[in-house]
């Protein structure tokens, strides 16, 4: 995951709620579109997305990895992405809590 991010070869979207994000943490470089807006989301324009989530819209056929806070959300994220033709998408299983945990050991 951190490869994929310091290579810029991946767009992470975190699917938890914002006081989420607030009360524990996020991965750097994440854009925050909460699971409940996710399909509205992806259906934005460029602008519109930029505007409401304050980072550049991922294109359908960028690597997109969903994350949330133990993987149950992100796939359900990843479910609604593939239905609107996003074709590089994956979800990371582990989500926050497995990505603090390997924080903590570094």
């Amino acid at each position: 995951m951190k490869q994929l991010l310091a290579g810029r070869k991946a767009v992470v979207i975190d699917v938890r709620e914002p006081w989420e994000l607030r009360e524990y943490g996020f991965i750097p470089g994440s854009i925050n579109v909460p699971l409940g807006q996710a399909n509205t989301a992806l259906q934005l324009g460029p602008e519109e997305f930029n505007e409401k989530y304050g980072s550049e819209m991922p294109q359908q056929t960028d690597n997109i990895v969903f994350s949330c806070l133990a993987g149950v959300r992100s796939k359900t994220a990843l479910d609604t992405a593939t239905s609107l033709g996003y074709k590089d998408v994956q979800h990371y299983l582990g989500g926050w809590q497995d990505w603090a945990k390997n924080e903590q050991n570094n």
